[in-house]
């Protein structure tokens, strides 16, 4: 049996990569990731340094309208991370006996 990955196995996090993968953009704005998620904006911050620190997204901060606007990246190394995570997690659930 493998140990799973304790950054993405956190439920938030692992909601966080998901929806970044599933996008189909490059980046996503961390106000639909707020609205998709229904989080605080304390709670995704946090998580989202927690990603950044082991390198599975990149936050870009930039103006819009003369507001703040941040968007997030999902890394290679995220993805990668991601896709080997779900794997462990189908490996594990296929010796299921019900």
């Amino acid at each position: 049996m493998t140990d799973l990955n304790k950054i993405i196995h956190e439920r938030t996090r692992l909601k966080i990569l998901t929806l970044l993968a599933a996008s189909g953009k490059s980046q996503v704005s961390f106000n639909e990731i707020l609205t998709q998620l229904a989080l605080t904006s304390g709670n995704l911050s946090v998580q989202l340094k927690k990603l950044q620190s082991v390198g599975y997204v990149k936050i870009h901060k930039t103006f819009k309208d003369n507001k703040p606007f941040t968007t997030i990246e999902m890394t290679v190394k995220g993805l990668d991370a991601l896709k080997k995570y779900v794997n462990e997690m189908e490996s594990l659930l296929s010796g299921l006996k019900f």
